[in-house]
């Protein structure tokens, strides 16, 4: 049976890159997002495309989710949800609907899509769920809060997917990049120590998946960073600008 894998957020610069990764070591890859045009001509550059294939996907179709899932041209072994928005915090601070954009995209898109994927996954027994989260959510800092906070929920809804599935012999795994060189974070001032690029990262998650970890900081030195940073004194941290 050939391997297969669901990306859903293909377009995103991780999940292109992912999708690739996993096209080289030989899987079916099944690319979903908004934008099928976009992605049509990024594939159409890459040297391997008869495993390659596009379908369209809106995170915010709530309704639709479970009937998109069920008349896919084939049910994945692994679904990789690498979907997400940055925002702007200030904005979202002043707008409603900017907030309202960034928790749905980062938490109740991935959330209702997930649900159905995990309930097949359950009955059949078998399948895996990779969930791209942030070190963000981490800590709530003033900087980017209200995406931190999504991407908190989001890794506290893949725990407790992870516990349920377990018995089912279904795998979740929580993946927390750091600072990547995407689109996403285009025009941010970011200390290439703790940068890393999409395709390094897409390899560092591949290895994870083969070795099906639990939650995996994709540049190492962030769960140190991460951990410093949830060790400060709620006393001291609320005077911090970060």
């Amino acid at each position: 049976m050939e391997k297969s894998v669901l990306i859903l957020g293909g377009n995103s610069d991780l999940g292109f890159a992912l999708g690739k990764t996993f096209l080289n070591n030989g899987f079916k890859v099944l690319f979903a997002t908004r934008d099928v045009t976009e992605l049509s001509n990024r594939i159409s550059q890459l040297t391997d495309q008869s495993r390659a294939s596009i379908v369209s996907f809106d995170a915010l179709q709530f309704s639709s989710h479970e009937a998109w899932f069920n008349s896919l041209p084939f049910k994945p072994e692994i679904t990789v949800c690498a979907f997400g928005m940055l925002g702007d915090q200030r904005q979202a601070e002043q707008d409603w609907m900017s907030a309202k954009n960034i928790l749905e995209t980062n938490y109740i898109g991935a959330v209702s899509i997930l649900n159905v994927v995990a309930e097949y996954y359950e009955q059949q027994k078998h399948g895996m769920i990779v969930g791209i989260s942030s070190v963000a959510g981490d800590r709530g800092r003033q900087s980017n809060y209200l995406y931190g906070s999504a991407k908190a929920g989001f890794s506290e809804y893949l725990s407790g997917l992870r516990n349920r599935l377990f018995k089912a012999g279904v795998h979740v795994l929580t993946v927390k990049p750091g600072f990547l060189r995407t689109k996403m974070t285009a025009g941010l001032n970011l200390p290439p120590m703790l940068t890393d690029e999409p395709e390094r990262a897409a390899r560092r998650i591949y290895n994870a998946v083969l070795r099906k970890r639990n939650v995996v900081y994709v540049k190492p030195v962030w769960f140190l960073i991460m951990l410093i940073i949830k060790s400060i004194p709620e006393i001291i941290f609320k005077r911090l600008k970060l």
